[in-house]
């Protein structure tokens, strides 16, 4: 049938038209990314520094926002209950809107550290209004302090976040100061692996990148600190996205305030262990990331921003998009291919399919993320081995991001789906047991991993093409990538949770749930007992 089609010169014309628009599309995003690694490097050396120090520390609001979060409730409130500040200037709200254990769990941490002098209080909500925003807006209701301090429940805050952060407030114009992800489980496997260095990307070029150059950068829901009358100026928590925090975001800098990054403040918490887990996020991340951009990008192209900033914004906010054209691209590999084969014998045509799958490869990974990985770990040997990998996933977890890019767009508001915790640094083996259990609760016939193994397959087709008319080309190798991310995401989607162990970067063998510290971070498995 498409050889068929691929006779006709007119139909032709009209696909390599079609194929190098979204091409060109492509490479414009990934040409922005190098644009961020230019203006990291530009800019490295404008660190954030306080102007001064309050002689009188401010009061604090501590917000815990959690919804069914059994696994990890009770260490996010003892470790926030032991940050360095002054009791008489601290107030702590756990913000519950749970329905099964956590509610009994929470509740008990709070007595328990209430018992102790902490100002902590329990907050329950017997519905999800609003979902995450809605939990804020209300704990706002009975907070005291002037700035507010957010974290989600599998984060473990440093003791000294408070102190490292509120003395840039002494500036009136700063709104709200942001600490850097770290990761507890960055090395217990091969899909933490990639998304550890996926965040890093994020964080230690994008986000120093934004910040240092003066664009407008993102609050990103936990880890950060906010100036009271900022949230309140720039409308507050609204739920009309599932990216309340990069709306919010925008909304405050739009109406002036500043942000700041501080990138050496690290606050480590865990990354989805389970390949279901993690494309959950990434699905609400990308919805709604196309849901503020359908919100808000109109309005930033038509204020008096500087056009930089107007710039930026369209890129950062459009940037979901490209999972989209991804998939499209992918589509079009076998006719390209064909067309490669039977078609141009000679000339440029025969160099388009090497040349596009190259640049749709490389455009969006290489040196933005081992720019970041030498960023932090001052060594490219690291993370050069993990690059083509991070090709795969990218491109294996682009049809579940686009899915949720059209749902942005043209969808309703939709329901705030947490990411699964697993407490995979708790030691005892629950990551294998909690992904089977949600998969019981939760179990119906999903199309989507069929749909990623068909195109799996379907790029084995394309590789057999290639490799039936004995012409191994530069893109074969890239067409091997691609095809590896459309299986591998399925298939770890059905049998990952059952795989019995993970291999650690020095190649010790865990079970899956055992303690995978990052860079000496200390973890304690049941830290309530530890401090009783």
């Amino acid at each position: 049938m498409i050889e068929r089609l691929l006779e006709s010169e007119t139909v032709v014309s009209a696909f390599l038209f079609a194929y190098l628009v979204i091409l060109l599309v492509v490479c414009v995003y990934g040409m922005h990314r190098y644009q961020l690694v230019h203006l990291y490097y530009k800019y490295r050396r404008n660190t954030p520094k306080a102007r001064a120090c309050f002689l009188t520390l401010p009061r604090v609001t501590i917000q815990l926002p959690m919804f069914n979060e059994n696994v990890v409730a009770r260490r996010i409130i003892d470790h926030t209950c032991r940050i360095d500040y002054p009791r008489d200037r601290l107030q702590i709200q756990v913000l519950d809107d749970s329905t099964d254990e956590t509610v009994e769990i929470a509740r008990a941490a709070v007595e328990y550290w209430r018992g102790r002098g902490v100002d902590i209080d329990y907050v329950h909500r017997a519905n999800r209004e609003g979902f995450k925003a809605g939990a804020l807006t209300h704990g706002m209701k009975t907070a005291t302090g002037e700035f507010i301090l957010i974290f989600d429940a599998d984060f473990i805050p440093p003791p000294e976040i408070i102190r490292e952060t509120i003395h840039y407030f002494t500036d009136p114009r700063v709104g709200m100061v942001q600490a850097r992800w770290e990761h507890l489980n960055r090395e217990q496997s091969l899909l933490t692996k990639g998304q550890a260095i996926l965040l890093d990307g994020h964080f230690v070029i994008e986000h120093a990148a934004r910040n240092r150059s003066g664009r407008f950068m993102s609050f990103n829901g936990t880890a950060g600190l906010w100036r009271r009358t900022c949230i309140e100026d720039a409308g507050g928590w609204q739920h009309d996205t599932l990216t309340e925090d990069l709306d919010l975001s925008y909304r405050a800098q739009m109406k002036g305030w500043k942000f700041q990054f501080l990138p050496d403040l690290t606050s480590p918490a865990e990354l989805p262990p389970d390949m279901e887990a993690f494309k959950q996020q990434q699905y609400r991340w990308a919805k709604g990331g196309a849901q503020t951009c359908r919100k808000l990008l109109p309005m930033i192209l038509r204020s008096r921003l500087p056009k930089r900033i107007k710039l930026e914004a369209f890129f950062h906010l459009t940037s979901c998009t490209v999972y989209v054209y991804v998939v499209i691209l992918t589509l079009m590999l076998y006719p390209v291919v064909y067309l490669k084969l039977h078609v141009f014998e000679e000339g440029w045509g025969r160099y388009l399919f090497d040349a596009s799958v190259l640049l749709l490869a490389t455009c969006g990974a290489s040196t933005f993320y081992i720019a970041s990985q030498r960023a932090q770990f001052k060594t490219w040997s690291e993370s050069l081995k993990y690059i083509p990998f991070l090709m795969s996933l990218g491109i294996g977890i682009s049809l579940n991001n686009a899915r949720a890019v059209f749902a942005g767009f043209f969808g309703k508001p939709g329901e705030f789906v947490r990411t699964p915790k697993f407490g995979v640094t708790a030691g005892d083996g629950k990551f294998q047991q909690q992904a089977q259990v949600a998969r019981r609760k939760g179990r119906k016939i999903r199309i989507q991993p069929f749909v990623e193994l068909a195109i799996g397959l379907y790029l084995l087709a394309c590789l057999g093409l290639c490799l039936s008319n004995h012409r191994i080309t530069i893109g074969v190798p890239f067409i091997c990538l691609f095809m590896v991310g459309y299986l591998y995401v399925p298939l770890t989607t059905w049998f990952g949770h059952r795989l019995g162990k993970h291999i650690l970067g020095d190649g010790t063998v865990i079970a899956p749930g055992a303690s995978a510290h990052s860079r000496g971070v200390q973890v304690e498995s049941d830290p309530l007992k530890r401090s009783a």
